[in-house]
């Protein structure tokens, strides 16, 4: 990967005068706190409030197999939903890596493959792991068998579609640019989330974990092609003959 790809420079000074790595860092702890303590109350057994509250709040009072809105509204999620099952985010890891090995970034190819693979892998073994049962209070809207804790559709579009987001950074320059791109992601994130709960499978504090889960591992993975990007620009530095 051509390291004037990323003007690594430019944002090292940046960061030096700004506090965005103390601020990043306290966003991940307390990201990170708030997991392990979804974590810890589910392997419990125990209940969380705002579970039942807000899925009840999904549906027409007095009417748990009736989702609120129009008629249309439950198809609507439903196509949402397909965002983030395995056949779409496949296809999006397959195309985004074939992008990349088409720009000859090999590097950041392989490390997408790595983060998407090995965080569905992880998604996988936490279902396993807590065993959680799907909502018993609504109606599901579709057919779901496997576990319900983390949501495996957050986790795994939180994973799949930052990861993508932010290891195609290379090639996007301009910062509002990669910002829209940051946006519209966490926003298709959102929605996925938010769909998984209006149809009745997943506990809203399934889709927390699962958004949480998947956005520190994705992040985790972005901060590794960041110090790869890094050494080889010091690397590239130390080997001309101007350094």
């Amino acid at each position: 990967m051509a390291p004037s790809l990323l003007p690594l420079g430019h944002e090292t000074r940046a960061s030096g005068r700004r506090p965005w790595p103390l601020i990043a860092g306290v966003l991940v702890a307390v990201a990170l706190l708030g997991l392990l303590f979804l974590a810890s109350v589910i392997a419990r057994g125990d209940a969380l409030a705002f579970d039942q509250t807000l899925i009840l709040a999904m549906r027409v009072p007095g009417h748990p197999d009736v989702p609120i809105g129009p008629a249309k509204l439950p198809s609507i999620a439903r196509d949402i939903t397909a965002l983030g099952s395995g056949t779409v985010l496949t296809l999006v890891v397959t195309l985004a890596t074939i992008l990349l090995l088409l720009r000859r970034l090999w590097r950041t190819a392989a490390l997408t493959l790595a983060a998407t693979i090995g965080g569905g892998i992880m998604v996988s073994l936490l279902k396993q792991l807590f065993e959680r049962a799907r909502p018993d209070l609504v109606e599901h809207l579709m057919r779901e068998t496997s576990a319900s804790f983390p949501s495996g559709h957050s986790a795994n579009s939180a994973i799949v579609y930052l990861t993508v987001a932010t290891l195609l950074f290379p090639m996007i320059r301009q910062a509002r640019v990669r910002l829209f791109v940051i946006g519209a992601t966490m926003t298709i994130v959102a929605l996925i989330g938010v769909s998984r709960v209006y149809l009745g499978v997943h506990w809203p504090s399934d889709v927390l974990a699962g958004w949480i889960f998947g956005a520190l591992w994705a992040l985790g993975w972005w901060r590794v092609e960041l110090a790869l990007l890094a050494r080889t620009a010091r690397r590239g530095s130390a080997l001309s003959p101007l350094g």
